[in-house]
């Protein structure tokens, strides 16, 4: 049976597709570039991106949040950024990703370019707050770009722990819509040229090849994955989970059986979920993490 045929049998997937071209058509067409500085300054006024912060004695590392795909340092964090200030934390964000052109909307670069900039980020708000060791959050592609940080870049030496909300650590299959990529001529070859950050993130690219070669972790660094089982966009969820030592994954439904977040609510307005986020960022003083956690 001709693959064309075998493709018409799935509508739903066929649609899904076209809106995702749709969507990267618009986002790689021509468009004014934003200014930097309304958003840095819209941070540093809910208490983060304060680089006078100096970490506590209870919280002695600062925190550094890392956006998803389509992501910027500010949208993806207005909930969790103050959660964390207010909590006693120095919290720092940054936008990574970027394309000529394309304001807002970031992730997208080639993801090994993408850690450089996390890199060269995190030795200025280290240098800024004096602590030898930062923690890092990160949602969807932010809690996997990391690891290559880690693993590549050095940044084990300079991370005491890597907090992932539904990081596609092992790539994604979108619910199987890139197995259909194929029966589709030259688009596979559009996502690869136009936002590279995205082909990257395919479940078995040379790029996830490259990151997970020779096992999920590195010494020296504390893991945790906190994943949904309702999540359509890092599928299937369990090849969020890490394998090693110091790693600790935790499915949001155990601990509350009622939570419909799916991949976007859990990493930006969940707060069972960043109960759970402070509780790896502070394990000593963890608590018990509930449905009733969101009142928290």
């Amino acid at each position: 049976m001709l693959p064309w045929f075998r493709a018409a049998r799935v509508p739903r997937a066929r649609s899904l597709l076209a809106a995702l071209l749709l969507a990267l058509t618009v986002l790689v067409a021509p468009t004014a570039t934003a200014s930097a500085a309304p958003a840095a300054e819209a941070a540093t006024s809910r208490g983060w991106n304060d680089y006078s912060c100096k970490p506590s004695a209870a919280h002695p590392r600062p925190v550094v949040l890392v956006h998803g795909t389509f992501g910027n340092s500010i949208d993806n964090w207005l909930v969790l950024a103050p959660y964390l200030v207010n909590r006693g934390y120095c919290v720092f964000s940054l936008d990574y990703g970027q394309l000529p052109g394309v304001p807002f909307f970031h992730g997208l670069g080639p993801i090994d370019k993408s850690a450089e900039q996390l890199d060269v980020f995190v030795d200025k708000v280290l240098g800024a707050t004096g602590a030898p060791k930062a923690d890092i959050v990160g949602h969807s592609q932010g809690g996997m770009m990391p690891n290559y940080y880690l693993k590549f870049l050095g940044g084990a030496d300079k991370v005491n722990a890597l907090v992932g909300i539904a990081p596609d650590n092992h790539g994604t299959t979108l619910l199987g819509l890139t197995k259909l990529l194929p029966y589709f001529p030259g688009v596979e070859k559009f996502i690869s040229d136009k936002t590279p950050g995205l082909a990257d993130q395919v479940a078995g690219s040379p790029f996830i090849t490259k990151l997970t070669a020779g096992g999920d972790t590195v010494p020296g660094v504390r893991y945790t994955v906190i994943a949904t089982k309702y999540d359509q966009v890092v599928t299937p969820y369990r090849t969020q989970y890490l394998d090693g030592p110091n790693v600790r994954n935790v499915l949001l439904q155990d601990l509350c059986p009622v939570d419909l977040s799916e991949h976007v609510a859990i990493g930006t307005i969940d707060r069972i979920a960043f109960h759970e986020v402070a509780n790896a960022l502070d394990p000593a003083r963890a608590t018990p993490t509930t449905c009733a956690s969101v009142i928290g």
